[in-house]
């Protein structure tokens, strides 16, 4: 599968990144956020239990559930300015 990658800044100098399967819309639920397109045409091993470099956990499964993935609060990532 592949995805569309986006990022956004977070307090304290982090960042959660969004899944999005390739060419499909942000969901609406999530639009109202200033999200940032980062990579395209991401490559998803669905047997793989996260993306380690976004710090997505079970990103095919929350695909699944809701149509994106999304960093959990708790793995956002340090931004590296």
């Amino acid at each position: 599968m592949q995805l569309d990658i986006y990022r956004r800044p977070e307090p304290e100098h982090k960042l959660s990144f969004m899944a999005v399967p390739a060419g499909k819309p942000i969901p609406q639920e999530v639009d109202n956020v200033d999200w940032k397109l980062v990579a395209t045409a991401t490559e998803l091993d669905v047997d793989s239990p996260s993306l380690r470099e976004y710090a997505i956990d079970n990103a095919a499964h929350q695909i699944r559930e809701k149509g994106y993935a999304i960093t959990s609060v708790t793995h956002q990532v340090e931004a590296s300015d």
